[in-house]
């Protein structure tokens, strides 16, 4: 176990040439550097946070819903069939037409009551209008109030308008309460979006945003570790830059304001290109 914990945190890896971690282990009092451990709390705030979403999307956003009239209502739902329930949670949610016929025999029924039998439990997996707009207004609220916070503490420090600050005397650049905070939350966030995908409905996207919230993750902790958080809060404020606009366009969407869901589209699409192909490469750069 030693051995590995030696190989995973290997300074030539982690820090540059002639810095290890006793380095930064004893600063000089009043100065604070990066540790690993410091990211331990992110994991209770964000069982904080996923407490928050459940209380906001039932009693703020749910309240928004019902007055945009985007009822909760869920489809017909398929009556109960032990036989075919086992089949569609274990071997396949749309059968073929073997599947149908061999179904047909054994359960006495006509073809097409199969299928429809099919048709509606597939939809009763599928979120209602409802549940997306209130996930929306929940990531909504989240990624603008993230963005404010960052923008604003980013507006007073020197790496926001000369890049070069985010590399003066690197690795030994003071951990600030502010960029804490802000580093902590972010990767709460996210902490939080992966607890929740195994709570929320199965959508067809759960392995690919699994994966998505697992990078970001990593790569929030891997920047706090190494003491890339100057550079690191660039980016995370370029990337909520467009977030939120997105999750606007989407609650149009579901409340049925086509013109507003057009323009703010448009809108995020600017904004994201801005961000991530002009800004994006220029503060990595």
């Amino acid at each position: 176990m030693a051995a590995l914990s030696a190989w995973f945190w290997n300074e030539r890896f982690w820090l540059p040439h002639n810095v290890t971690w006793a380095d930064l282990a004893d600063p000089a009092p009043g100065v604070e550097y990066p540790k690993a451990g410091h990211l331990l709390a992110a994991l209770p705030l964000a069982l904080g946070i996923f407490a928050v979403r459940i209380l906001f999307e039932r009693f703020i956003a749910g309240a928004c819903a019902r007055s945009l009239q985007i009822q909760q209502g869920v489809g017909r739902r398929a009556q109960p069939n032990a036989v075919l329930e086992k089949v569609f949670t274990s071997i396949t949610k749309n059968p073929d037409s073997r599947h149908l016929d061999g179904l047909s025999k054994q359960l006495d029924w006509e073809v097409r009551k199969v299928q429809r039998w099919f048709r509606h439990r597939r939809n009763q997996d599928k979120p209602s209008t409802h549940t997306k707009f209130c996930e929306s207004m929940w990531r909504f609220t989240f990624y603008l109030c993230i963005f404010t916070y960052g923008f604003q503490f980013l507006w007073q420090c020197p790496w926001l308008w000369d890049t070069r600050h985010c590399w003066y005397g690197y690795p030994y650049q003071v951990m600030t309460p502010g960029l804490y905070h802000y580093y902590v939350t972010e990767l709460a966030f996210y902490w939080s979006l992966m607890f929740s995908q195994f709570t929320d409905i199965k959508r067809k996207d759960f392995l690919i945003m699994f994966i998505h919230h697992l990078a970001t993750v990593s790569l929030i902790s891997f920047s706090y570790v190494n003491n890339m958080a100057r550079v690191g809060s660039l980016v995370m404020c370029v990337h909520d830059a467009s977030d939120f606009l997105l999750e606007a366009a989407k609650l149009t969407n579901y409340a049925k304001y086509q013109r507003l869901c057009d323009f703010l589209f448009i809108v995020f699409s600017v904004a994201f290109f801005i961000t991530r192909l002009v800004i994006y490469p220029i503060c990595d750069s």
